[in-house]
């Protein structure tokens, strides 16, 4: 078992494959120019796979692949199909901008895909377009239906931002009904890639908005999720991620790994340890050390009460 210094259980990692995305949306990369990381200095599946074992072994349970894009991997399918083989009641899981999906949605579940979340952030073709900065809203929206019908779990998530897509927080809710999607809207997290005129919405703007045409009871935030949860009177729930509470990190079980081998504890802090030399040299005692000693040194809590913004760069770690 995993197990920080603050006595939480760290059962959960993100693996972003990719650094890579096929958007450019304004609260992420929108200048980034278009780029290849050399392939040799990525981790290959097999090696990812090789740390994997070690961090399920060691009682991780959850695992998500992320990017960048992680769909622009190729043969991602194949990846999915190794840890579902090694331990095939893992939760293994995935967030995607959903663009790709219409063709591949039904090889990943196949491989072992239990769980999907796409970001959705405007039903509007004008707005989905100058968010990504390309039109992709009709590509996505196929997408969610695709993973729907092949019998993927898939939540939706969105980030409301002040005089973007603020007017729309109904329209995504009422989306992810009609559709029984759960919604989960993420405060924008403030970091220097990001274009610097954008403004998020707080959780209570967000839930002012619900509250002029919905009821809604308080669920507090659930066991190893980061969404504090809502539930309307109809039952269906709706999540917010807020990541500037100051009891947010209270109950994170949650460690990253990048595509390039870097580990890392926070998705707030540039501290880092590599697992790549470790691996490529076939030393998993060492790797698992690193694994120990960057769970051992997980903080307490992000820096978002100290800093205005963060220098990481979330196209690395999935967000």
């Amino acid at each position: 078992m995993l197990v920080d210094s603050f006595n939480r259980k760290i059962d959960y990692i993100r693996v972003s494959v990719t650094e890579r995305c096929n958007f450019r949306c304004q609260y992420c990369m929108p200048e980034k120019p278009f780029s290849w990381v050399p392939k040799e200095n990525l981790l290959s599946f097999e090696e990812l796979f090789e740390f994997i074992k070690i961090g399920i072994d060691e009682g991780i349970s959850k695992v998500r692949i992320t990017g960048g894009e992680p769909l622009l991997r190729e043969d991602l399918d194949k990846f999915i199909y190794l840890i579902h083989s090694y331990k095939p009641d893992i939760d293994l899981a995935m967030t995607t901008n959903g663009y790709l999906l219409p063709k591949v949605a039904e090889k990943l579940q196949k491989a072992g895909l239990k769980r999907i979340n796409i970001s959705l952030d405007s039903l509007i073709p004008e707005v989905a377009h100058h968010i990504a900065q390309k039109s992709v809203l009709s590509e996505v929206l196929e997408g969610i239906q695709k993973a729907k019908r092949v019998g993927l779990k898939v939540k939706i998530n969105s980030v409301p931002m002040a005089g973007v897509n603020s007017e729309e927080i109904l329209d995504i809710l009422e989306f992810g009904i009609s559709n029984d999607m759960p919604v989960r809207f993420i405060e924008y997290m403030e970091n220097s890639f990001a274009n610097r005129e954008l403004v998020g919405l707080t959780s209570s703007e967000i839930l002012e908005k619900i509250g002029k045409r919905y009821s809604f009871t308080d669920e507090g935030v659930e066991a190893g999720s980061p969404s504090h949860y809502y539930k309307l009177e109809s039952g269906y729930r709706f999540g917010i991620i807020e990541p500037h509470r100051d009891d947010f990190c209270t109950h994170c079980n949650r460690i990253r790994l990048t595509a390039e081998g870097h580990l890392i504890p926070c998705l707030y802090f540039d501290e880092a340890m590599s697992i790549k030399d470790s691996i490529r040299d076939g030393n998993l005692k060492k790797a698992g050390e690193i694994l120990r000693e960057v769970v051992k040194n997980k903080p307490e809590k992000n820096r978002w009460d100290s800093q205005e913004e963060s220098s990481r760069a979330f196209y690395e770690t999935g967000g």
